[in-house]
């Protein structure tokens, strides 16, 4: 497919608002899943670049205008940042298929659409975030006050590299953290770019750092660490274990976690086949399968099983799986 393949611009650690390089020198190299070629060597961070970065979201956290502006401000800057994320979403959307493999209309619509929609409901929760007033007696009452917690560490998967990261990095901007993300190593190219697109749109240095790297060394780092106040981590169930061990042998940081699924798509006699087979499609193949609520197990009453599996291999005959610039593909590669 003929297509112009857009610049790789960004490869190197964003911290403190500049683009460096991992304090060792090192690179990781980022493939095209479709060949296994090389995109580009990108900056591979461990524990020295986690230090700098938390350091950068430590002071930008506790000296720093981000937490101390009013959510309305905060609103108005995320605004425009979804605004450039949008402006961009073409380069973005190429970017994103190149480096995760992803059909490029569905990139477009679902992965750049949903980003920027996450990115506006948040502008639009900053200035809203409030407590509740408790009666307690004649002389007291109580009352909740919500702040922001200080600085996040953020691990986000390959399987949806710009979702996650907005699905993370908004509610955090919205409530005045600042932040650590570590995207996979496999798809860090967008995450790279959206800290650029975040210091056009006026986000304060500090505010946003992206560290390049591996799970066991600059993960690790993240989730371990004494200065990080609070971890959101998802992935697989093994390694969402050893987030949350890493934070009861540090500081017991808060840790959110979304971990891996089994879920199951069951169907009955008196459903609609076609329509069961349809959805069974849809859950099972969307992003390539590559989804933690993929319907990876399906149960069907016996009265239905010969005609939903003699249905569903005639409709699987006319999928395709190839090239993810190519429309008439229904599936890219397997990251």
């Amino acid at each position: 497919v003929s297509l112009e393949m857009p610049e790789i611009r960004y490869t190197r650690l964003f911290i403190n608002g500049a683009f460096v390089d991992a304090v060792s020198g090192k690179t990781l190299e980022t493939r095209d899943p479709r060949t296994g070629d090389v995109i580009a060597s990108i900056a591979e961070g461990d524990k020295e670049d986690v230090d700098l970065a938390v350091k950068a979201a430590r002071e930008a956290f506790d000296h720093g205008k981000w937490p101390r502006m009013p959510g309305s401000e905060r609103g108005r800057i995320m605004m425009k940042y979804a605004d450039l994320v949008e402006q961009h979403a073409e380069e973005l959307t190429l970017l994103e298929s190149l480096d995760a493999g992803k059909p490029r209309m569905a990139t477009r619509a679902v992965d750049l659409g949903t980003s920027v929609r996450s990115l506006r409901y948040f502008a639009g929760a900053a200035d809203k975030i409030h407590g509740e007033t408790l009666k307690m007696s004649r002389q007291f009452q109580g009352h909740t006050l919500r702040e922001p917690i200080g600085v996040a560490g953020l691990i986000i998967p390959w399987n949806f590299p710009a979702i996650m990261f907005f699905s993370k990095v908004a509610p955090a901007l919205a409530a005045g953290c600042t932040m650590v993300v570590k995207p996979a190593e496999q798809t860090p190219l967008s995450a790279l770019y959206f800290a650029h697109l975040a210091k056009q749109a006026g986000v304060p240095d500090g505010v946003i750092n992206v560290i390049t790297g591996f799970g066991p060394t600059a993960g690790a780092a993240i989730a371990s660490h004494m200065d990080v106040d609070m971890v959101s981590f998802t992935g697989s169930t093994s390694v969402g274990r050893l987030v949350m061990e890493a934070s009861a042998r540090s500081n017991l940081k808060p840790v959110s976690l979304e971990l891996g699924g089994k879920s199951p798509l069951i169907v009955f006699d008196d459903a609609d086949v076609d329509m069961a087979v349809g959805l069974a499609i849809s859950a099972n193949f969307f992003n390539k399968g590559e989804a933690c609520v993929a319907a990876s197990r399906v149960y069907l009453q016996e009265g239905i099983y010969d005609g939903f599996v003699k249905k569903l291999a005639q409709r699987m005959e006319s999928w395709v799986v190839g090239d993810p610039f190519d429309p008439r593909v229904n599936q890219g590669p397997q990251v």
